[in-house]
């Protein structure tokens, strides 16, 4: 754990502490792995940003593979080394190619043999660097994944930036974590 950050004991939890704590153990995520341990800090946050983060990665309407692209992508706009480190290996298991992973980790674009891959990491890319979106790829979107999924897509990216300024901030690693995905 970070130095910037106090331990966080279970035992010596105020009970709003407690009930965040409980909740992000007993849900999807089962770990309090990533940013949730500087969120607990502030329980009233925490509980907030945990259920946004819930829905964000299982509930977007896209496939955990889309997903779980659009998080590497933003993980390495904010080189954001916990959030690599815990979502790479979900991104492989989800289909996300190898080497796909490993040119988004370099930042370079790669030659993507699924379009849908390469329509959200356009997407995810136009957003991080300039800010907006062309009206090209948001049409493209949304006529491929409809205005909903869209919509939780953007949701998604900027949900997961708040994971990585978190992380990076409070210069968090992933629970095991040895090795760093991006030169510090």
């Amino acid at each position: 754990m970070t130095q910037r950050l106090p331990a966080f004991n279970p035992a010596d939890a105020t009970p709003e502490q407690k009930a965040v704590f409980d909740e992000i153990l007993s849900g999807p995520r089962g770990n309090l792995n990533g940013p949730f341990p500087g969120w607990i800090h502030s329980p009233e946050f925490a509980q907030h940003a945990q259920r946004l983060g819930a829905f964000c990665r299982y509930r977007t309407g896209l496939p955990l593979r889309l997903s779980e692209l659009a998080i590497l992508v933003t993980a390495a706009r904010w080189r954001a080394q916990a959030e690599w480190a815990i979502h790479h290996p979900i991104a492989l298991e989800a289909g996300v190619p190898a080497a796909d992973a490993e040119e988004i980790r370099q930042g370079g674009r790669p030659e993507f043999a699924n379009a849908d891959d390469a329509l959200i990491h356009d997407f995810a890319i136009e957003l991080h660097e300039t800010k907006r979106v062309s009206d090209a790829t948001y049409a493209a979107a949304v006529e491929r994944f409809g205005l909903q999924t869209v919509i939780n897509l953007v949701g998604l990216l900027g949900y997961y930036t708040l994971v990585a300024m978190t992380l990076n901030v409070f210069d968090m690693r992933a629970a095991g974590q040895q090795t760093l995905p991006f030169a510090e």
